[in-house]
């Protein structure tokens, strides 16, 4: 554990350095960005001071030696664009994110396991083929033109769900949430299916039913919880790819999470924004997968005694 805790620290100090340079060499002026942005045409001298008091003529070490220093503190420094704390910003769009997520990933098993379990066991009839055509589709659908559909017949023409997801709530959370949930759900229920498959095909299951257990048993029991351990990986992923925030459907529905934010500050070349982002999502993304690690070894007695 210790030994994955300070891998992360270090992966984490090689994604800070390479982003932090990628934006140095940025093309573009992020101080006649923020100006911009009011509607003012500054001098080349207030452009210069403002250049002076918020570093950006210093050299590249030392803005990153700066910027690191305070980040260990806590402090992801101002927005250019905003005016406020990177972290306060983050922090803000944190709850809205997580939901999102966490609703669209329900969304996504409820329509994926019992389609991936049925296709498994009516394989090469009528059924499966259906569902796999289903699948190829929900995968091949664009998130963003899914969103523009679901927002026509679902809010303009039904009228049953609000078009505009800003501000908190369920019922503005479905549309996005089932967006996101719905091309997912094409690629799990394929991914479910190989693997009851699989683990159907295993010598235990013909032991079992040799045994006398009834096919619902063995399923139920031995086949379904094996055939999940493998996707918690996928699942771990799909998390931290959500919790990173998805800003194609944020920006459709006008959601405010973290996607919507990292748009607008890449827009207005909001630098410490961008890079308080970029660590968020590389956190995210390892603080998953490690705990996916460590669920294994309980959820798997093999791991825990080393088979």
């Amino acid at each position: 554990m210790l030994q994955r805790l300070l891998q992360i620290v270090i992966v984490l100090f090689g994604i800070s350095f390479l982003s932090f340079l990628l934006i140095y060499l940025a093309p573009g002026d992020p101080v006649r960005a923020m100006f911009a942005v009011t509607g003012n045409i500054p001098s080349e001298e207030i452009l210069a001071d403002m250049r002076e008091q918020m570093g950006l003529n210093r050299p590249f070490l030392v803005q990153y030696g700066n910027w690191l220093m305070n980040c260990l503190q806590g402090d992801f420094g101002t927005s250019y664009s905003q005016g406020k704390p990177v972290s306060q910003m983050l922090a803000v769009r944190v709850l809205p994110t997580l939901q999102l997520a966490l609703l669209s990933l329900v969304m996504m098993l409820v329509m994926a396991v019992p389609a991936g379990v049925l296709s498994a066991l009516h394989q090469n009839r009528f059924l499966d083929y259906f569902i796999r055509a289903a699948t190829f589709f929900g995968i091949s659908l664009p998130n963003f033109w899914a969103g523009l559909l679901l927002i026509y017949f679902v809010a303009l023409k039904l009228g049953l769900l609000p078009v505009v997801s800003t501000g908190m709530g369920f019922q503005k959370m479905i549309l996005p949430a089932f967006t996101l949930a719905f091309a997912m759900a094409g690629k799990y229920a394929r991914q479910v299916r190989a693997a009851i498959l699989e683990e159907m095909s295993q010598d235990y299951v013909y032991g079992a039913l040799a045994r006398g257990l009834s096919e619902t048993v063995v399923l139920w029991r031995h086949v379904i919880p094996n055939a999940m351990l493998p996707l918690l990986t996928l699942l771990g992923l799909s998390l931290g790819s959500l919790l990173g925030g998805t800003a194609v459907v944020e920006v459709i529905f006008s959601y405010p999470a973290l996607g919507s934010l990292a748009i607008n500050a890449i827009t207005s070349m909001d630098y410490p924004l961008i890079q308080g982002y970029v660590l968020w999502i590389a956190l995210i993304y390892m603080i998953v997968n490690l705990a996916v690690d460590v669920s294994y070894s309980f959820l798997d007695p093999r791991l825990r005694k080393g088979v």
